[in-house]
C-alpha cells in the first residue's frame, strides 16, 4: 500500500517536472531557432589579396571559386546555413541531455522525499496494526472461556442461551478476521512449501459441506500433482471464498482447479457495475442485507496480494472468483 502511494508521488512530481521542463526547453528552442533564422544576411566582402587587416576574416574558399563571385556567395550562404541547422541541431541534444539529466535528479529527490512523506503515516498504520493484533488476540482467550461455559451449562431449550451462543460465534468470527487483517499487513517471511492443491481444496469443501443445505457444489480439479505454494494462506484463501459462495449463492456453486487457476461459481444475484470495483475494499458489503461486516473478501484480496497471486472477480449471470497463482 505504502509502495504504490510512494511511487503515486513519484509519478505526479516526475509529470508536473516533465510538463515544465517540455514547455520552457521549447520555448527556448523555438526562439533560439527563429532568432537566429530572423538576421539579416551577411555582407561579406572577400578580398584575395596577401595583406588583410586585423579587423578582417581570413575565409578559405575553394580555388575554382574564387574567380565566380555568384557562386561564391552562394558557398558562403550554404556554408552559414549548415552552421546554423548544426547549431540548432546541437541545442536539441543539449536539451534532451538536459532535460533526461534533469527528470533523474527529480526522481531521486521525489523518492526520498516521498519516503520522509509517508513515514509519519506508515509508523502511525503500523501501530494501529499492532494494536489491532495485540487487541484481537487478548480478546481470543475471553470469548473462548464463553463459548467453553456456555457449552458446558448444558441448558436446553432455552433461546437465550442460544441466542448468547449465535453471538459469541459472531464475535468469535469477527475477532479471528480483524486479527487475520491485521497480520496481512505485517510484513513477515512467508513459508513455501510443497502443496497438494487438490486436496486442500477437497478438504475445505468437505468441511464446508454441511452449510450448503439444498445447494448443489460441483467440483471439476484437473490437477492433481504438488505445487510449491503458502499452503496456509492457500487454505484461508479457499475458505474465504467458499463461505462468500455459500452465503450468496442460490441452488448452485461450481469449484474449478487446475495447475494455475482457482475458480468458484455462484449463481447468486448479480453485483452491479457500481459495485464490482469496490468488492474487495474493507467493510464494504454490495448486499447490505448479509450477515457480516465485509472483511472476508477483502482479507482474501490481502493474502493474494502478498502472495503475488491474482484475485478477479466477474459477474453476468452468475458470479465467479478467479485466482491466478
Amino acid at each position: 500500500m505504502f509502495r504504490k502511494l510512494r511511487n503515486k508521488l513519484i509519478l505526479i512530481n516526475l509529470s508536473v517536472t516533465t510538463a515544465v521542463i517540455v514547455v520552457v526547453f521549447a520555448a527556448v528552442y523555438i526562439i533560439s531557432t527563429r532568432s537566429a533564422e530572423g538576421r539579416p544576411p551577411v555582407e561579406v566582402s572577400v578580398s584575395f589579396n596577401d595583406s588583410m587587416s586585423e579587423t578582417d576574416t581570413e575565409i578559405l574558399v575553394p580555388p575554382h571559386l574564387q574567380s565566380e563571385s555568384d557562386e561564391m556567395r552562394e558557398f558562403l550562404h550554404q556554408s552559414l546555413e549548415a552552421e546554423r541547422k548544426a547549431a540548432a541541431q546541437n541545442l536539441l541534444i543539449l536539451l534532451i541531455v538536459a532535460g533526461i539529466a534533469i527528470e533523474i535528479a527529480v526522481a531521486v529527490v521525489s523518492y526520498f522525499m516521498a519516503e520522509e512523506a509517508i513515514k509519519p503515516v506508515r509508523e502511525a498504520y503500523d501501530a494501529q496494526k499492532i494494536f489491532i493484533a495485540n487487541a484481537s488476540h487478548e480478546i481470543k482467550t475471553p470469548l473462548a472461556a464463553i463459548a467453553a461455559n456456555l457449552e458446558a451449562a448444558d441448558v436446553q431449550d432455552n433461546h437465550f442461551i442460544r441466542n448468547v451462543e449465535t453471538e459469541t460465534a459472531r464475535l468469535t468470527k469477527l475477532n479471528n478476521e480483524l486479527l487475520t487483517l491485521a497480520r496481512t499487513d505485517i510484513v513477515s517471511p512467508r513459508k513455501v512449501e510443497e502443496t497438494n492443491l487438490a486436496e486442500v481444496v477437497s478438504d475445505a469443501i468437505k468441511n464446508h459441506a454441511p452449510r450448503l443445505g439444498e445447494r448443489k457444489l460441483t467440483k471439476q480439479i484437473t490437477f492433481h500433482g504438488k505445487t510449491k505454494i503458502n499452503k496456509e494462506d492457500f487454505e484461508q484463501l479457499i475458505n474465504i471464498l467458499l463461505d462468500n459462495a455459500i452465503k450468496y449463492s442460490k441452488t448452485k456453486i461450481m469449484v474449478m482447479l487446475n495447475n494455475h487457476d482457482f475458480t468458484i461459481t455462484n449463481d447468486g444475484a448479480k453485483i452491479s457495475k457500481d459495485a464490482l470495483p469496490h468488492i474487495f475494499e474493507r467493510f464494504y458489503q454490495a448486499d447490505k442485507t448479509a450477515d457480516g461486516v465485509g472483511l472476508g473478501l477483502s482479507i482474501a484480496k490481502s493474502i493474494a496480494d502478498r502472495n503475488h497471486w491474482k484475485l478477479e472477480v466477474k459477474s453476468d449471470e452468475d458470479t465467479t472468483f478467479v485466482l491466478h497463482f
